[in-house]
């Protein structure tokens, strides 16, 4: 499982680091955002790859669990 931190970046990194570790063809991911606005774009992004997506908050930041 590959892990992708994403904290501390603003969008569209987010979504660019994720589209770029997707590329590697796992079934699964992890992605650490800190924003919301990080969240819903890499969330919406993900499903529409195909993925489904597990948000879960962990202090003030998402992990955000990628499954094909």
């Amino acid at each position: 499982m590959k892990t992708i931190d994403a904290r501390g970046l603003s969008c569209p990194e987010p979504v660019i680091m994720t589209k770029n570790a997707l590329a590697s063809g796992e079934k699964e991911y992890e992605v650490l955002v800190d924003n919301v606005t990080a969240k819903e774009n890499v969330t919406r992004f993900a499903a529409h790859q195909g993925y489904q997506v597990n948000a879960t908050e962990q202090g003030e930041d998402y992990l955000l669990k990628l499954k094909k």
